[in-house]
């Protein structure tokens, strides 16, 4: 439930905000109360003109940071929602929660609404002769730490039409996912993640009847606790077996996980508590839904209405580099034991699947397009030069072998058709294969990036 609270707040463009304006809040009344307590000393300097001009001139300036401060918000969320609509439009909308929970946008949005709540509260202490039995009062330290804030606000300023007007292009937004992406790789499939003993427990596995407990919510699995569950088939001396893995769409009533053992309402209470459910998919523990990403901009951009073959080239750069972080490691074994016992049994992903995520629908929509369907053969040359399991070289063999034929039936000219075999050549080299087929050269079709 937390984990779930926690990813709907990071994702959101209120949480960092609110707490800017509780800070100015908290800010400006203890700049007044210091003023309060020394009042007479500063009231014996001179501060010169621009300090010293008395209430109105203070409740003056104070209005006029406070009037300004607002208007800036107002333009600054009014860009950040164009911003999201072009995003959305042009790319994917898969990759709106990637600005929603920028930090810098998060921040920018906050100062300006922060500063307009401390001129607020500062202007609400000013005080002039004729009120309060004439007793004036004009916090000139916090009237004049209300400039200095609107003059730091210019500098947020231009950071921000500067973040928002380099966040919009291609390769900053490619670049964000992919990082994101290379982060939860390396959390998920550590190099020496595996587990020695995985035959003995295939079989301790394969002899258990399983007593389902079924998802009571709608929506994407988001997050799974491990060692929650690791901690819970302990308690319970039981075995766990996950039915879905993170990213699957569930539905009330289908099986979440599987223990060995019955288990009551309560427990199956507690159980569900392991996992968070959400209205999207989140990276964190999906890597393929940071692939998934990178494929709707190729996709995007492949479309006949916007026709831009570079950023395509781009997306495919960006999932080569992803698919040869995942072949230099050893994906996760499906089953967690502690101390020597089986506890817990997760479903885990295939390189299989990520380079079949990453290449069928770009290769499918790429018909004709001979600088795609050359790069694609490029990426799977790239990959397998990095490769030293021989499963996944027979991986990439299949796709090379589907991008000649793609390339077989729809390159109609001889000059691009001669490329392939160039490059088929290359990718036998780089996956040590027997099995690529030489295609006739009137038969081929590949072009270079």
């Amino acid at each position: 439930m937390f984990r779930k609270i926690w990813i709907e707040v990071r994702s959101s463009l209120w949480f960092v905000p609110a707490l800017l304006v509780l800070a100015a809040i908290i800010l400006a009344l203890g700049l007044v109360e210091l003023d309060v307590v020394f009042a007479e000393p500063l009231a014996a300097k001179s501060w010169g003109p621009l300090l010293n001009a008395g209430a109105e001139g203070a409740r003056g300036m104070l209005t006029a940071i406070a009037g300004s401060m607002i208007t800036v918000a107002g333009v600054a969320f009014s860009i950040t929602i164009v911003t999201l609509s072009l995003a959305s439009t042009q790319y994917t909308p898969r990759i709106l929660r990637n600005f929603m929970r920028d930090r810098a946008n998060q921040v920018v949005l906050g100062v300006f609404v922060a500063i307009f709540t401390y001129c607020l509260i500062v202007l609400r202490t000013i005080r002039g002769g004729a009120e309060k039995d004439g007793e004036g009062f004009v916090p000139l330290v916090a009237v004049a730490f209300a400039l200095i804030l609107a003059l730091v606000s210019i500098g947020f300023l231009i950071f921000f039409i500067h973040h928002v007007a380099t966040s919009i292009q291609a390769s900053s937004i490619l670049r964000a996912i992919a990082d994101e992406t290379q982060s939860a790789i390396k959390t998920l499939f550590p190099d020496e993640l595996g587990d020695q003993k995985e035959e003995a427990l295939m079989e301790l596995s394969e002899n258990h009847k399983w007593y389902p407990t079924a998802v009571q919510g709608t929506g994407y699995l988001q997050h799974v606790s491990t060692d929650g569950l690791l901690r819970f088939a302990e308690d319970h001396d039981a075995v766990l077996r996950l039915e879905h893995h993170p990213g699957e769409f569930l539905s009330p009533g289908t099986p979440l996980v599987s223990s060995n053992r019955p288990l009551d309402d309560e427990s199956s209470a507690t159980l569900r508590t392991f996992f968070a459910i959400g209205d999207f998919r989140t990276v964190e523990q999906d890597a393929g839904f940071g692939v998934r990403q990178i494929v709707d901009i190729a996709m995007k951009a492949l479309s006949s209405g916007v026709n831009d073959t570079s950023t395509a080239v781009s997306c495919l750069d960006y999932l080569g580099a992803l698919l040869c972080q995942l072949a230099g490691r050893h994906l996760a074994s499906p089953f967690r034991a502690k101390e020597g016992a089986l506890r817990v049994i997760a479903p885990t992903p295939l390189f299989a699947h990520f380079v079949a995520k990453s290449f069928d629908e770009i290769r499918q929509s790429a018909a004709g397009n001979v600088t795609i369907l050359g790069d694609l053969l490029l990426i799977i040359r790239r990959v397998g030069s990095v490769t030293r399991n021989a499963a996944q070289r027979e991986v990439l063999a299949v796709h090379a072998r589907l991008v000649a034929e793609m390339a077989d039936q729809t390159v109609p000219a001889r000059y691009d058709r001669e490329r392939i075999n160039e490059e088929l050549a290359l990718v036998r080299e780089a996956l040590r294969a027997t099995a690529l087929p030489n295609l006739p050269p009137e038969r081929a079709g590949v072009a270079w990036r």
